[in-house]
């Protein structure tokens, strides 16, 4: 085990985290991060709106359920210790009519299995936390909070290169060839491992068929659009808004999430991306946009959703569509009131059959570990992925390195 060399692909959150739990269990391994971008947390994670989500809405006993509840102490722990600046200022999910009353209790009871701090709320109580609110009742999650993920990357990648391990910067991967060893062909050079993990967010079906492994499911990039409160109108969120979700949709809706450095960002918008890293409507990488329309789970998701998509494109486009679907929430929302900011895109693995893989996906196969699925909770899990990944490895490393 002394000699044994670690590849982990890509430099977001979870590539750090599971780098971070390897070098701490295993200082006789050499670990080594190899990341396309000139900086770490670049994609997803750089993107993120900087949400520490609580669980509320997961599955009871999902992966995302799990970790997520784990994750998010792993995670205040780590910021309190690095000095990262987080807070646990609260949300509510907004119930603006009685017809979403009933989704609206499944969530609270969701959020009860899964040991959340919550509360059933009035709409009198809603008023108190926010009075500009639009809602017949709610739930409070008071154990929400906000934090800068960017920082948490920085911080990590600073602590594995301070305990010998390698962030390899702007060195991408192009392909994996096997054999007694792996070798990984980069633009900076080969790379040789004895195990190589996959954490390559927006590509991670890409790595995970060079390795040899077919996830049977491939990734579709969504844009997430949001637009920022100016100064004059923060008065109207307080700290985290959000809706009560369509639980056939497979994200939340448009909500305000007040951010940690300041200000409060509105959306997202989910829109088809035309390339995997496509954070604006003129980005297009013809052949990754070809692989999304031409996929059939993709297709069918379309056939099956089409008319939530048309919507979410017509918002794409029209400013005052967007803030129709924001005043829903906060009625005294207007126009004037908005300014773009960044988009992000989140990488949602879709099965061949249309069925969206809603949870975490990890496979394994001698030599390889490929987190082929790692969506919201994500970042705020990453810790508690990161320490999985690593109870993995070190099986591996007992059943073929000794």
């Amino acid at each position: 085990m002394a000699h044994t060399k670690i590849g982990i692909i890509g430099g977001g959150i979870v590539g750090l985290a599971t780098a971070h739990h390897l070098l701490n269990r295993f200082p006789n391994v050499h670990v080594a991060i190899l990341e396309k971008e000139g900086t770490v947390g670049e994609h997803q994670t750089g993107h993120n709106s900087g949400v520490l989500h609580t669980g509320i809405y997961y599955k009871p006993g999902s992966l995302k359920a799990t970790n997520c509840r784990s994750g998010k102490k792993a995670m205040e722990a780590f910021c309190a210790e690095e000095g990262i600046d987080f807070e646990l200022c609260g949300k509510v999910i907004v119930a603006t009519s009685e017809a979403e009353l009933p989704a609206m209790q499944r969530i609270y009871e969701r959020g009860v299995a899964n040991g959340v701090q919550c509360n059933l709320i009035s709409k009198e109580r809603l008023a108190e936390l926010e009075p500009y609110a639009n809602g017949v009742a709610g739930i409070h999650v008071p154990e929400a909070g906000i934090v800068n993920y960017k920082q948490v990357c920085e911080r990590l990648s600073h602590r594995i290169q301070a305990r010998g391990g390698e962030v390899r910067l702007n060195t991408k991967v192009l392909k994996i060839r096997q054999g007694l060893k792996t070798v990984v062909e980069t633009n900076q050079g080969d790379f040789e491992a004895d195990l190589l993990i996959n954490c390559a967010g927006l590509y991670s079906d890409k790595v995970s068929k060079m390795s040899g492994q077919d996830p049977q499911a491939q990734i579709i990039p969504f844009r997430g659009e949001y637009y920022t409160l100016r100064p004059e109108a923060s008065h109207l969120c307080r700290n985290l808004i959000y809706p009560v979700p369509d639980p056939n949709f497979p994200f939340l809706g448009v909500h305000f999430t007040r951010m940690v450095e300041g200000g409060v960002e509105c959306g997202p918008n989910a829109v088809l991306a035309f390339a995997r890293e496509g954070y604006t409507r003129t980005t297009v990488n013809p052949s990754e946009l070809w692989e999304s329309l031409t996929h059939p789970g993709f297709r069918k998701l379309a056939k099956q959703y089409w008319k939530t998509g048309m919507g979410e494109m017509y918002r794409s486009f029209s400013k005052a569509a967007f803030v129709k679907a924001l005043q829903k929430l906060v009625p005294d929302i207007r126009e004037e009131h908005l300014e773009a900011a960044p988009a992000g895109v989140r990488a949602q693995a879709v099965m061949n059959d249309g069925n969206i893989v809603d949870d975490f996906l990890v496979l394994e196969k001698k030599g390889f570990l490929n987190v082929c699925n790692a969506p919201s909770p994500a970042a705020t899990a990453s810790l508690n992925v990161g320490l999985l990944i690593s109870d993995k490895v070190g099986q591996q490393l007992t059943d073929y390195f000794g």
